[in-house]
């Protein structure tokens, strides 16, 4: 799985739960202050994230979670981790 990929799908979780739309959504872009992702949302988005690539993700790992890249690469991280998850 590419890091495009990853990214695409990580931009329409993120636009499916916040309410935006995936154009607006970059990797520079803010979670919390471009689109007012609240904590209830956050977890959401995180939850979708570890459904999508049968991932777990640290609770300590989501409030440092602030952009759309630092997304993308943590779950790029943890699934060179784990091998046996990519492409799935």
């Amino acid at each position: 799985m590419s890091i495009s990929e990853i990214e695409k799908e990580i931009k329409a979780i993120i636009a499916d739960v916040s309410g935006h739309d995936e154009d607006e959504i970059t990797l520079e872009t803010n979670i919390v202050h471009d689109l007012e992702v609240d904590s209830i949302k956050a977890i959401e988005i995180t939850v979708a994230i570890e459904k999508k690539y049968k991932i777990s993700i640290r609770d300590d790992d989501v409030p440092n979670i602030v952009s759309v890249k630092q997304a993308v690469e943590l779950v790029k991280k943890i699934l060179a981790q784990n091998p046996l998850n990519v492409g799935t």
